[in-house]
């Protein structure tokens, strides 16, 4: 029996207990906040992911090795790159894989176009654990889907994508050769050349 728990109720159990008795208090103001929100986000799918998966059999793998499952591709990936996608530190994404190995989820091996580097490639286990965590991310998609309607749903998602990569990608870099806008109240080429002196 999946332990599914609705997103949005999922904390309430932790609220303080002046913001279930009072109609206004400071923690009222916070709920809100980017942080609470998506820590709040993050802890609820957790919760049922990871709770499935030791269901499933899979209960020796903790919270943060999801840094290195949910963005390791099935051929393998390098470490540098896992560390790029999950925006941890390229040192602790080392110490995770070190612990996947050991509990048989990865191996490390030579990247078949440069011996030199290493990719990180799931074993069978791993994809095993890879295919039930997307079947249980798919599941909780379609259920807020459900309760939400569509296309609040995907307005939903487009927006938190949206803030994520504002969050995380860094700003494109200016295009020396592009031309600069000019300053406003800049004067236009008419005026320019209505300043200019006669010839003569």
């Amino acid at each position: 029996m999946s332990r599914s728990v609705p997103i949005n109720l999922a904390y309430d159990r932790f609220r303080p207990l002046s913001a279930k008795t009072s109609h206004h208090s400071e923690w009222d103001e916070r709920r809100n906040g980017l942080g609470i929100l998506a820590a709040r986000l993050l802890f609820a799918v957790q919760d049922e992911l990871y709770g499935r998966l030791e269901e499933a059999g899979y209960g020796d793998l903790k919270r943060v090795h999801g840094s290195v499952i949910a963005h390791l591709d099935q051929a393998g990936t390098r470490a540098t790159e896992l560390a790029r996608r999950s925006g941890r530190h390229r040192q602790v994404i080392g110490r995770i894989i070190d612990e996947l190995e050991e509990l048989g989820y990865v191996e490390r091996r030579p990247e078949e176009h440069d011996r030199r580097a290493k990719l990180v490639v799931p074993s069978a286990r791993g994809r095993q654990v890879m295919r039930r965590s997307d079947e249980i991310i798919g599941d909780i998609e379609r259920r807020l889907s459900s309760q939400l309607g569509g296309a609040v749903y995907d307005e939903f998602s487009r927006a938190l994508s949206t803030v994520v990569a504002a969050l995380t990608e860094p700003p494109e870099a200016p295009n020396p050769g592009a031309r600069k806008p000019p300053p406003r109240n800049a004067p236009s080429l008419e005026q320019k050349q209505s300043r200019r002196p006669p010839r003569g």
